[in-house]
């Protein structure tokens, strides 16, 4: 929905720093996968709504919602045909526009952009770290990381005006908030005991990209783990 009226969206066939752009059909305005903005055209500089998505496997997804249809769109049965492009060094269709070592050119990484200044989180880092307690832009941040699945998730850590600090508790993404004690589902942002049970933390929005697409974006975004916060 934009403007109040509904439209369609399809593949422009062209690229912004090997991010995909998409058009809608109502004004022919070009938009950018990544930011989610009319980048040209009559709607330029307007945003769509963000709505949270999980990137996980079908197995876990099944499991979360066993009820659930599936959109099958050029299915390649067990055999994928990105295989080779994952493997490869290549920095998308049309290479890097900035250069950057710190981290591998296809490390994926969890980002989150808040009033200009960004932040990548390498799964690198969050395979050893699942739970990290950030702050971006004076907003206080939990970052969930599930290796098994590389899934993650960047929720608001504040709560009701308090600022909530998480510690994970035994192997699985079972999260105690160090205020009050209460326990938390890690993935899905819920309280499932204590004295926050039933509550729910705010997602963030954030993108789940390789690299050398997210930094050719936000060239000075700092890298957790790597940079000094």
């Amino acid at each position: 929905m934009i403007n109040g009226e509904e439209t369609t969206f399809g593949v422009s066939g062209k690229l912004i720093r090997n991010v995909l752009v998409m058009y809608d059909r109502a004004t022919g305005s070009l938009w950018s996968q990544l930011l989610g903005k009319a980048v040209e055209g009559p709607l330029k500089d307007q945003e769509l709504e963000y709505l949270p998505s999980w990137q996980t496997t079908w197995a876990d997804w099944k499991a979360r919602h066993p009820e659930t249809q599936a959109l099958q769109k050029g299915y390649s049965g067990i055999r994928d045909p990105y295989a080779s492009y994952y493997q490869s060094q290549s920095a998308g269709v049309i290479g890097e526009t900035f250069s950057d070592g710190r981290l591998y050119v296809k490390e994926f990484v969890i980002g989150v952009e808040l009033d200009g200044n960004a932040v990548a989180y390498p799964f690198s880092v969050l395979n050893d770290e699942p739970v990290v307690n950030d702050e971006v832009s004076g907003e206080p941040l939990l970052v969930v990381f599930d290796a098994e699945t590389a899934s993650g998730v960047i929720f608001s850590r504040e709560l009701d005006d308090q600022v909530l600090t998480f510690i994970q508790v035994g192997d699985e993404l079972r999260l105690i908030d160090e205020q009050t004690g209460s326990t938390w589902n890690g993935m899905d942002g819920e309280a499932i005991d204590g004295p926050l049970a039933g509550r729910s933390l705010d997602r963030i929005k954030s993108t789940r990209s390789f690299w050398f697409g997210w930094k050719d974006f936000y060239p000075d975004t700092r890298v957790y783990g790597i940079d000094q916060p």
